[in-house]
């Protein structure tokens, strides 16, 4: 740091703390939270770094300095993680009869407890996708004591289903000639899983809503949580979400369709869970098709995308849409596939 300035001395040490925590952060999908939970709980920052670090360098680009060159290799390090951030462009494809489009929507119990002011946010809710008219339909946090009627589907724990949690809901409009769900023990939160018919192919559609770690997003209740407590919190949670997401591998393992995986992982693209539930055979529609932040979850503080549409890599993603509508502390996905 021979040249510089004493100010500039310690904004190059705060730069090289927070390039490091970037770095560190890059090793988190592969260390799972029940042996280092303390460390996986850096993944949820990783915006954040990927800001700052961008911010250090344009400091140090504009004042011509070589420390510039830490942030950059940091951030060109992890190209994949802005990728999985912020997606630049996407194309344009022409529809097709073969085209199908999957929707995945948390719909927080259609406003049960009234988070909203609105009154009349389930039948925004329906009329919603009564417009969007997606062909398969996964909805988490449902109530199926308010269950909703789409006329032309066919649906899975729609309505009550005898040893079936609510909270989750499939709808088709292929034929369901399978179904069933994955029970996570200790908790509301499962999953469950449709085997539909799409001409002469079988496919495989899971929706599941991991567990929640319950951390306010207003920002005064916010205030009032000690760090301590937080920090414990999304810890047991983390812990909580790799057994749901182990109980899922061991059920996906036992199928050979080709398979989408939808829902509300509670967890961001940088961390174990997801790419534990991605695995090898499946890719991220928003990466291939998506715009922007892709922000699905309404966080105050900076875009959280939590909420995932994950397909076989057999299939074409034509489109990749998140929808700005405030009907839930959630945004609602759509994704148009087809099998080649």
């Amino acid at each position: 740091m021979k040249g510089l300035k004493l100010g500039s001395k310690i904004i190059f040490f705060i730069n090289s703390l927070v390039a490091f925590l970037l770095l560190i952060s890059y090793v988190l999908p592969y260390i799972p939270p029940n042996n280092f939970a303390s460390l996986s709980v850096l993944s949820l920052g990783v915006p954040l770094l990927i800001l700052f670090n961008i911010i250090f360098f344009l400091y140090w680009l504009l004042r011509v300095k070589k420390q510039l060159l830490l942030s950059l290799f940091v951030l060109l390090l992890g190209w994949n993680h802005i990728n999985s951030m912020y997606h630049f462009s996407s194309s344009e494809h022409v529809k097709d009869d073969s085209d199908f489009s999957v929707m995945s929507f948390n719909v927080r119990l259609f406003n049960k407890f009234e988070w909203l002011p609105k009154k009349t946010i389930k039948e925004d809710i329906l009329t919603f996708i009564k417009k969007e008219q997606p062909d398969i339909l996964c909805l988490q946090e449902y109530r199926t004591s308010e269950a909703i009627d789409l006329e032309g589907y066919f649906s899975f724990n729609a309505k009550p289903t005898k040893g079936v949690k609510g909270g989750q809901a499939i709808f088709s409009k292929f034929s369901i000639v399978n179904s069933g769900s994955l029970e996570f023990p200790n908790t509301y939160n499962n999953a469950i899983f449709v085997d539909i018919v799409k001409q002469k192919d079988t496919i495989r559609v899971y929706t599941m809503h991991l567990q929640s770690s319950g951390i306010q997003t207003d920002v005064e209740k916010l205030k009032e949580e000690t760090s301590d407590h937080l920090f414990k919190q999304v810890r047991t949670t983390f812990k909580a979400q790799q057994d749901q997401v182990e109980l899922y591998l061991k059920h996906k393992s036992k199928s050979h369709y080709k398979t989408i995986v939808t829902g509300d992982f509670n967890n961001t693209s940088y961390s174990y869970i997801y790419r534990k539930v991605k695995g090898d055979d499946l890719k991220d529609t928003f990466e291939d098709e998506g715009e922007g932040f892709g922000r699905t979850y309404d966080f105050k503080f900076f875009p959280m995308r939590i909420d995932f549409i994950l397909a076989d890599k057999d299939f074409i993603v034509n489109s990749f849409k998140t929808f700005d509508v405030k009907l839930s502390d959630h945004y609602p996905i759509k994704t148009t596939l087809k099998l080649p």
